[in-house]
């Protein structure tokens, strides 16, 4: 298993060069100098020498080597708008992207999981019924038209809930921060939810099909033993699918943060995209993409450790 471990993580090394270069050249492709659309009419003199100070006044594939080279020791340059190191301000933008991305993907793992399990293994019966007509409208529904939704029913309409910002509390794990979270997580989890139910559903009705099931049934095993030995064998595809989900809400979850003026990644993206930080813009997508990149290769682990056949195939 070790050897499998290893030998996945080593595959993303050029994975993630790939991204890098793509992620450079996509943003390089927009038209003009970005220096110029930043601090508008100035003397050609200092806009050269700004240029300079920047990189930009070097050929793409020097400006390439040397932006990669600086990210690798965590040095992504500093904002255009701000002046602010990149590496810090996407430090904290990422922390509360993961916080809104792990406890929406919980939520949407416990409930979906759970759920499509019951349903699979009651096929047919009204909660199979509800669960796939609840999961369709799930996929369905645009996120960030949900959350345009829960901002005027909960906290225009009844004003339970803050609709904006995350809050001043300091630490995640107080009332304060958790209340700036239930709209934003219930917005993001909403899909993952809904795929997570209907591929555990689909999963435990395959499973159920099979010769061991009808085994353990001849043995004398309770319903709940038979259920938990079919989950066992569904779990691996479910994780494959939730890790998916989560990397989707990681680099997906833009539109749902611009909403709730959440400060994470999303909504730095769209804020650069807007001032055209390319510093910043060039951090963001590359840490999006790497979420993905990593995000798939813990989800092969967590397979591997689920379902120990994987590791020799």
């Amino acid at each position: 298993m070790l050897y499998y471990i290893l030998r996945r993580i080593l595959y993303t090394i050029p994975i993630a060069l790939g991204v890098s270069l793509v992620v450079f050249a996509l943003v390089h492709l927009a038209p003009g100098d970005p220096l110029s659309a930043v601090v508008g009419e100035i003397d050609e003199n200092m806009l050269a020498e700004m240029r300079a100070a920047f990189g930009y006044d070097k050929p793409l594939p020097l400006q390439y080597l040397y932006w990669l080279a600086s990210a690798l020791t965590g040095d992504m340059g500093y904002s255009l708008r701000t002046g602010a190191p990149v590496f810090r301000i996407l430090i904290d933008a990422a922390a509360n992207t993961i916080a809104l991305g792990v406890a929406a993907s919980l939520a949407g793992f416990a409930i979906g999981a759970c759920f499509g399990m019951l349903a699979g293994y009651h096929h047919g019966t009204w909660l199979d019924k509800v669960v796939s007509a609840t999961g369709i409208v799930g996929v369905s529904i645009p996120h960030y038209w949900l959350a345009i939704l829960l901002v005027i029913v909960f906290a225009v309409e009844l004003g339970w809930l803050p609709a904006m910002g995350a809050g001043t509390a300091t630490s995640i794990w107080t009332w304060e921060a958790w209340r700036h979270m239930i709209l934003p997580v219930i917005a993001l989890a909403a899909i993952p939810t809904a795929v997570v139910a209907r591929t555990a559903r689909a999963c435990v009705m395959e499973i159920l099909n099979m010769e061991f099931v009808e085994a353990l049934r001849a043995r004398g095993l309770s319903e709940g033993r038979i259920l938990l030995h079919v989950s066992r064998n569904a779990l691996p595809t479910v994780l494959a699918v939730m890790g998916l989900q989560f990397a989707h809400l990681l680099g997906g979850s833009i539109l749902v943060e611009t909403v709730f003026s959440w400060p994470g990644t999303g909504y730095l993206l769209n804020l650069a995209i807007f001032d055209r930080d390319i510093p910043v813009l060039q951090g963001t997508i590359l840490l999006l993409s790497l979420f993905f990149v990593l995000t798939n290769v813990a989800v092969d682990i967590l397979q591997t450790w689920a379902d120990p056949r994987i590791s020799r195939s």
